[in-house]
């Protein structure tokens, strides 16, 4: 079950604002009977990128063995 707050990854290209598959965000709200979520995705210096509300297959949580990745974002 994903909720606020949690850190999630994106399933898949969302090119109309620079993400890639595998980037990470933050459940910023989650609406009723989780049929989509608020995702809010930040810079390192926490400038936000994108506010997107996404459906389940859109998103995945972060595993715990996972680990975080850094890449230079490219304005689309």
């Amino acid at each position: 079950m994903i909720k606020e707050l949690d850190t999630i990854v994106l399933s898949h290209d969302v090119e109309e604002h620079g993400l890639e598959q595998g980037d990470i965000g933050a459940v910023v709200y989650v609406y009723k009977n989780e049929a989509v979520y608020e995702i809010e995705f930040i810079t390192g210096e926490g400038e936000t990128v994108a506010v997107l509300t996404l459906a389940p297959k859109d998103i995945r949580p972060m595993n715990e063995h996972e680990i975080p990745h850094v890449r230079e974002l490219i304005p689309a």
